[in-house]
């Protein structure tokens, strides 16, 4: 022991001996991230509004969103008092908990996680309006594919999104048999007008091609799209199209494909929004829409191990 108020040298070596290498004290952990949180909010305004301050982004509220519509509708049953409850994935447990929790794959290696990585997107979600509620997980298939599922493995989102935009204030509705406010006629209104403002960005309902992009009489600028089947959708009053829209184009489900506007017959800005079946005009409100395949085999497996780990946060 050294002498009081004598000076001590301290130095750096290299060349530690072998046995003080192992007698050196373990490194102190850092503390653990919890691999997943939990964020609840009321609805007040809209669902939309209410997943924005719970962090959501644009193009995962809109996700959410569609999912939604294939169970309740947002305008109707979603009311003031409403409860959204979130869980999302930790961003720095990821990195960590990816391999852990992911389900075993061929051969026995550690299979791709199926809990979405993002923080800004939720790995599930709880709608409570009151009268019921909703619950939906995001799972990313074996072949790398991520969409939101009911927890007996039914896909949430339709393969037909019920709006195209994700303002959606009904200005018109579908009937045979309309006062035109424009000609100042009774005709058949043979779609939906959603009332937004110019700019809006309108999305593709399902995947298809562009049959027809241009200008219409009455419609203005219109994209006209044959979709899957015997299905066919038709867009107008657009006040542009996407910059890489042409006939021909193939579009994905979601797709922004053209902008509100108010182009030919239109006292105000609107999306004139239409879908035939078998070339017949039926009501976008309440058409009956196909849905996506349920999961089934591995992929449920590796879903309800999911389902099971998540559900009591919810």
């Amino acid at each position: 022991m050294p002498r009081p108020g004598a000076e001590i040298s301290l130095h750096a070596s290299d060349d530690l001996p072998e046995r003080a290498a192992h007698d050196t004290a373990p490194a102190i952990a850092a503390p653990a991230v919890p691999a997943y949180r939990v964020e609840t909010a009321e609805v007040t305004q809209s669902f939309s509004a209410t997943a924005n301050q719970l962090g959501v982004d644009a193009a995962a509220t809109a996700k959410l969103a569609r999912a939604l519509a294939g169970r309740l509708d947002l305008r109707r049953d979603l009311q003031p008092g409403s409860e959204v409850r979130l869980v999302f994935r930790n961003g720095a447990a990821n990195a960590a908990g990816a391999q852990a929790s992911a389900p075993a794959g061929p051969a026995g290696a550690a299979g791709t996680a199926a809990l979405a990585t993002t923080s800004d997107a939720p790995v599930a979600m709880r709608v409570s309006t009151g009268k019921d509620s909703h619950d939906l997980f995001l799972y990313r298939n074996l072949d790398g594919k991520a969409f939101y599922y009911s927890a007996d493995g039914k896909p949430a989102a339709l393969s037909f999104l019920r709006y195209p935009l994700d303002y959606t204030r009904v200005s018109s509705d579908f009937s045979p048999n309309r006062f035109d406010p424009v000609t100042h006629r009774w005709a058949a209104h043979e779609g939906v007008d959603f009332a937004a403002p110019v700019g809006t960005p309108v999305h593709a309902t399902a995947q298809g091609t562009v049959t027809f992009a241009g200008w219409q009489t009455g419609y203005g600028r219109v994209i006209k799209i044959k979709n899957f089947g015997e299905f066919s959708t038709t867009f107008a009053h657009l006040s542009r199209f996407a910059k890489t829209l042409r006939v021909g184009s193939a579009v994905r489900q979601g797709q922004v494909i053209g902008y509100v506007g108010k182009t030919g017959w239109a006292t105000g800005p609107h999306l004139h929004y239409e879908v035939h079946v078998d070339h017949v005009p039926e009501d976008p409100l309440t058409v009956e829409l196909p849905i996506r395949t349920a999961l089934n085999g591995a992929d449920m497996e590796r879903f309800a191990q999911q389902v099971q780990q998540i559900t009591p946060m919810l």
